[in-house]
């Protein structure tokens, strides 16, 4: 299973981007999939994350309202839309498949997960 984000770039404060994530190798609906980030200097920490089923979505407090984490099973897909970037948002974006159906406090543990995309820059600078 391989997974790949894009979608990163610089953006000004205020402004929007729109991070996705591929799954290739099997079905991205055989897994719960999440975001995560990691900022320079600092622990990577959970961003969203939506179950397989999309039934559920789940976010950081300090993302929720700006974030909206979507996926499309169909295409193998999930996405990250995010509005009213701040410069706090700055980090390296990763995308991240877990197989297992781990109770939502389990989410924000690397080690929920199974496979990891490469990661794409987020920078939020004027």
């Amino acid at each position: 299973v391989q997974l790949q984000a894009f979608g990163g770039g610089l953006v000004q404060p205020g402004g929007s981007l729109r991070l996705s994530c591929v799954v290739s190798g099997r079905p991205s609906s055989s897994y719960d999939m999440a975001w995560l980030r990691q900022a320079a200097g600092k622990e990577r920490e959970f961003v969203a994350a939506i179950r397989r089923s999309s039934s559920s979505t789940y976010y950081k407090n300090s993302v929720k309202g700006r974030f909206t984490i979507s996926r499309d099973n169909a295409k193998n897909t999930v996405a990250l839309q995010m509005r009213i970037l701040k410069p706090e948002d700055t980090a390296v974006y990763y995308c991240a498949a877990s197989e297992r159906r781990y109770p939502s406090g389990y989410f924000a543990d690397d080690t929920t997960y199974d496979y990891w995309g490469q990661g794409t820059q987020v920078t939020v600078s004027s």
